[in-house]
């Protein structure tokens, strides 16, 4: 029997690489984005969801009293698409209790560190003034702490005595590509669980750091 695709809804504050690569694999991936919503409207994440004939919602943040206010209209704008599963795709905001609340186990995000490790921003610069051999990304559940859900997924990368901040970012990009595709697959088959705050995978409770992928760089990246 076919399974149904899972109607996934988008957050964006910027460019939109990951949500570009959703795009491009939603069949592959058993879903159906259903909208994407930015709360700036020069994120170029809406003209690719456009391009794709998604719905593209902008909600400015601004005109709102307050985060609890935002978020409630955020909730509201989308739950109209009735989403099984939210996905953060560099949406730029510290979001409320309420709100994660509302998406408990079913929402998640992608952070460019190896969690716990550099919570928060400038986490490739952070990495290389600490002295670090080896930097990557996680994708996590959304919980109230920021930064601070349960790993679902880890690729890990080394750090080169060539490496820059633009450099790390960069090949940390291209791990994001291939793990967040493959986080939402694992939600949407029904694989992938949050069972009182710990990610499971198949019954099993991963590791504290998530699923260890195995990650291959190109010649010219190592």
């Amino acid at each position: 029997m076919t399974r149904n695709a899972l109607s996934v809804v988008v957050l964006v504050s910027g460019n939109g690489s990951n949500l570009q690569t959703l795009i491009d694999q939603q069949a592959d991936l058993g879903i159906r984005i259903s909208a994407v919503v930015s709360n700036r409207d020069d994120a170029y994440g809406l003209v690719r969801a456009r391009e794709a004939g998604i719905p593209a919602i902008t909600l400015n943040h601004q005109p709102y009293a307050d985060r609890e206010a935002y978020d409630a209209a955020l909730i509201q704008h989308i739950d109209q698409h009735q989403p099984e599963l939210v996905v953060l795709a560099g949406f730029m905001r510290i979001l409320t209790p309420v709100f994660t609340r509302h998406y408990h186990g079913r929402m998640l995000n992608i952070h460019p560190s190896l969690l716990p490790k550099y919570k928060g921003l400038h986490t490739h610069r952070r990495a290389l003034e600490a002295g670090d051999t080896e930097h990557g990304v996680t994708v996590h559940f959304v919980t109230e702490e920021l930064d601070g859900g349960s790993p679902v997924i880890q690729a890990r990368i080394p750090i080169t005595e060539t490496d820059s901040e633009e450099t790390l970012r960069d090949r940390v990009h291209t791990q994001e590509y291939a793990i967040y595709p493959q986080a939402v697959a694992w939600f949407a088959e029904g694989r992938l669980k949050l069972i009182n705050n710990q990610a499971f995978l198949d019954d099993a409770a991963l590791p504290s750091t998530g699923y260890d992928y195995p990650v291959k760089e190109t010649a010219e990246l190592s």
